[in-house]
């Protein structure tokens, strides 16, 4: 089997992207080919072969059967699964129909997350995406989006439940989540949503492939300035992605020394958060006393 044919699964069309971009890559430095040679042959940029090779942009049939040729790929087998991943990339997910209400930036990470096979969460504000109740969801979107109409909030609501299928499908990712204390005690509406929305996270601990954790007061990190994601992949050929999000876009880092550095941050957070069971405990006691 080729690397092409592993893409199985949750695999959407940026993860096609990120997959077709690494078989280049690896195939451009089996070659000795440099950026600028390899943007050359078809017409581009290094920084046009740099943004194919990390997904980031679409590709063209044409160019991929030009850097094949160039890099000396001949098998007519692999060439043409290698190029069977372009129409693929090309195909719409499921989040399409949201696009006019989300921020280009986000579209990539719908599709990732839906592919990961392990998420790691970070989060000092507010519940995680993948776990808010629908309440919940609304208040959060409603109050960073003052002047956002209805129809756009409901829309934003709906794609968020959505995203949330993943944790009940037949392959779900394995969620792993910190959240600071403070995060508890934040009702944003009324207590009785809060009170929900600890049952919901109650509800979801019964999983096995989801892990809450949360750092009390007494212990609140500070091994992060703000929330990120890291997302794993079954995938050998696909990098690490840490996501880090912000007003007006987001961050999509993926060399290994930055991956590393977010990494041992979510281990230390990890360690100075209460263990699974402890935060269970936690979130009755918060419960009982809503």
């Amino acid at each position: 089997m080729t690397a092409a044919e592993s893409n199985t699964g949750r695999a959407g069309p940026s993860v096609r992207r990120l997959i077709l971009g690494s078989q280049l890559r690896r195939l451009r430095e089996k070659s000795s080919i440099s950026c600028a040679e390899a943007g050359y042959s078809i017409r581009g940029s290094a920084s046009k072969i740099s943004r194919m090779e990390t997904g980031r942009i679409s590709f063209k049939e044409r160019d991929v059967e030009d850097l094949l040729t160039l890099y000396g790929l001949i098998d007519e087998e692999e060439r043409k699964q290698l190029l069977s991943l372009v129409a693929a990339s090309k195909q719409t997910g499921w989040w399409h129909r949201y696009n006019e209400r989300m921020p280009k930036w986000f579209e990539d990470f719908v599709g990732l997350e839906e592919a990961a096979a392990r998420i790691q969460s970070w989060e000092l504000q507010f519940i995680p995406g993948l776990l808010q109740t629908e309440d919940y969801a609304r208040a959060v979107i409603a109050h960073g989006q003052p002047q956002a109409s209805e129809e756009t909030i409901e829309s934003q609501v709906d794609l968020r439940m959505r995203r949330q299928k993943i944790l009940g499908g037949t392959n779900p990712p394995r969620l792993w989540t910190v959240i600071d204390e403070s995060v508890l005690h934040r009702t944003l509406g009324s207590v009785a949503m809060l009170k929900k929305q600890i049952e919901r996270l109650l509800e979801a601990t019964q999983h096995s492939h989801v892990s809450l954790q949360v750092i009390p007061f007494s212990r609140s990190g500070y091994v992060a300035e703000g929330a990120f994601s890291i997302l794993r992949f079954a995938e050998a050929e696909l990098p690490d992605i840490t996501y880090i999000e912000h007003l007006t876009g987001a961050l999509y880092l993926e060399r290994p020394d930055e991956i590393e550095v977010y990494g041992r941050a979510f281990d230390r957070l990890v360690v100075d958060a209460e263990t699974p069971r402890g935060s269970r405990q936690l979130l009755e006691k918060i419960r009982l006393d809503l």
